[in-house]
């Protein structure tokens, strides 16, 4: 019997690269997100892959979510169809998706007015440095954040190119 164990443990290594190998197997594979919907009055996430709700992320932080964005510095987060455009994994936060506003229109509307549209909204994580949780309420200038883990998620399942709606 002992003699077994030991021949055993020789094995051990070779027996647990088979172990994880069969375990990662098992897990199913991330679905590609092909479409995100945000619900600013809800402060939800909703994730599709081939028209099929995938996932749904709670509690969102914004900035001003009522209204859509219209001029720099408004810390309103917009509203509309763009896309997720770009990643940044050197964020001032933990991880980030750019969102490709302005759009032409929201351009149009602010050079109308005198003003800048601005820019640089992202859909990130809490802020570098936070050692754990979120920071309370909304907080963004006009960004989506939403907790470590979620962007993870994001950040490995939503593709550049990806269309996202936001909804007031």
């Amino acid at each position: 019997m002992i003699a077994m164990r030991r021949s055993a443990l020789r094995f051990a290594p070779l027996l647990l690269l088979l172990a994880a190998a069969a375990s990662a197997q098992d897990e199913p594979a991330l679905p590609e997100i092909d479409f995100v919907r945000v619900d600013k009055s809800e402060r939800t996430i909703r994730l599709f892959s081939q028209g099929r709700l995938v996932r749904v992320i709670e509690r969102i932080q914004m900035g001003d979510p009522v209204g859509p964005k219209r001029f720099e510095g408004d810390r309103r987060t917009p509203e509309g169809l763009y896309e997720i455009d770009w990643a940044n994994p050197g964020s001032a936060y933990y991880l980030s998706l750019h969102i490709s506003y302005p759009s032409e229109e929201d351009r149009a509307f602010a050079a109308a007015r005198g003003r800048s549209a601005g820019g640089m909204i992202m859909v990130h994580g809490q802020p570098n440095g936070l050692s754990q949780g979120r920071v309370p309420g909304d907080w963004t200038d006009g960004c989506i954040a939403v907790s470590n883990d979620e962007i993870e998620y994001l950040w490995q399942t939503v593709p550049d190119g990806t269309p996202i709606e936001i909804r007031p």
